[in-house]
């Protein structure tokens, strides 16, 4: 018979062996869909494009199969993403060694699925405390507005009524609460073309943003304590681009300038703080913004899942899908198996040892 170990390393080698990339989940969607025909009704699968909502069947005296009778329990999502980022050059293809599963996603985030999927097999027949809930969804390393846990939150109001979920991301066993907005923005020099031979006769754009960048190079982190953790805001240049030939002084220079900041600010106030360093001295245009995840501290499953798992809590320094779920007004952390050290990595890998501690844990907690 296989073991628990087992079973999790060949779900997520399995999910590793379909190919995912960003805008590439219908296949993955289709498997999981087949999946789910074998434990659920087709009223308790409901698919947006290539995302997934799943309900366990009411046990006991909640009522017959078919129409999802409320139960009355508190109701627990499970949540994770179907996709990955592209893959590097030279990735070997997925396979299983004796300690963990190597293949693009595996941290980030099939193992997370893998354990959520199992998890969901073995709790679905079973008689727990809660009403669980399994939320797949696509798109999730592309473009925020193209995310499918947006498109879900639209299309299934009944997501609103979940008391508490847990997304399944790598956190290298830790519990991580809250999570820091995300804002782009293009900023623009803007100078005057000239023979590089004669540069008096215009205005370098390059150069021009120079003490702005010098300005950034030297600004440190600023640390935001928010529901009892301590996050880092940063701002950081990450994209530059600008001249059109060697010996042209360059009339336009553009650099993408990132912003991530603390729970607690909104994405106005986060644009003001931008426009504010900036001062004027470029063009600007925001994109791509995301808002920050308040820290769920007061609700009482996130404390219950503290006490039964004895994991410790600490913040998210980076952008999720907690995020969304807070905006919805659904308290969510991120505890998932894998490293995050392996996201977006070449030859990435995810500890087997982890999955088997994320799906304990989380069973421990749904049981009681």
């Amino acid at each position: 018979m296989d073991t628990l170990a087992d079973r999790l390393a060949d779900r997520c080698l399995e999910l590793c062996s379909i190919s995912s990339v960003t805008g590439e989940e219908a296949k993955i969607c289709d498997h999981v869909v087949e999946w789910a025909r074998g434990l659920l009704s087709p009223k308790e699968i409901t698919r947006h494009g290539h995302s997934l909502v799943l309900r366990c069947p009411p046990r006991g005296d909640a009522g017959e199969r078919g129409e999802h009778a409320s139960t009355g329990r508190p109701i627990i999502a499970l949540v994770g993403h179907l996709d990955t980022v592209p893959p590097h050059e030279g990735d070997p293809a997925p396979s299983k060694t004796r300690d963990r599963i190597k293949g693009l996603g595996s941290s980030d985030m099939k193992g997370g699925v893998a354990v959520a999927m199992t998890l969901f097999e073995d709790l679905c027949e079973a008689d727990i405390p809660y009403e669980l809930v399994l939320i797949l969804y696509e798109r999730e390393e592309g473009p925020f507005l193209e995310n499918g846990l947006r498109t879900l939150l639209e299309e299934v109001p009944f997501l609103r009524k979940i008391d508490f979920a847990v997304v399944l991301e790598p956190t290298d066993e830790q519990v991580q609460m809250g999570c820091l907005g995300s804002l782009h923005a293009t900023l623009s020099f803007e100078g005057k073309s000239a023979h590089s031979a004669r540069p008096w006769q215009g205005r370098n754009a390059i150069t021009a943003a120079g003490a702005f960048l010098a300005e950034m190079d030297a600004r440190e982190p600023v640390d935001v304590v928010a529901g009892g953790l301590t996050f880092r805001e940063v701002f950081s240049v990450t994209l530059a681009s600008g001249g059109r030939f060697r010996n042209v002084v360059p009339h336009e220079f553009k650099v993408n300038l990132n912003y991530r900041f603390a729970p607690g600010k909104s994405i106005e106030t986060a644009k003001q703080e931008l426009m504010k360093l900036v001062g004027g001295r470029a063009g600007v245009s925001l994109f791509d913004l995301a808002p920050s995840a308040r820290v769920p501290t007061e609700n009482p499953h996130l404390q219950h899942f503290l006490e039964i798992t004895g994991r410790k809590a600490g913040p998210k320094q980076a952008w999720t899908d907690v995020a969304q779920l807070s905006e919805a007004g659904i308290d969510a952390v991120n505890c998932g198996p894998g490293l995050t050290s392996q996201a977006h990595q070449a030859r990435e890998y995810c500890p087997i040892s982890s999955l088997v501690a994320a799906y304990e844990d989380l069973r421990s907690f749904l049981q009681r």
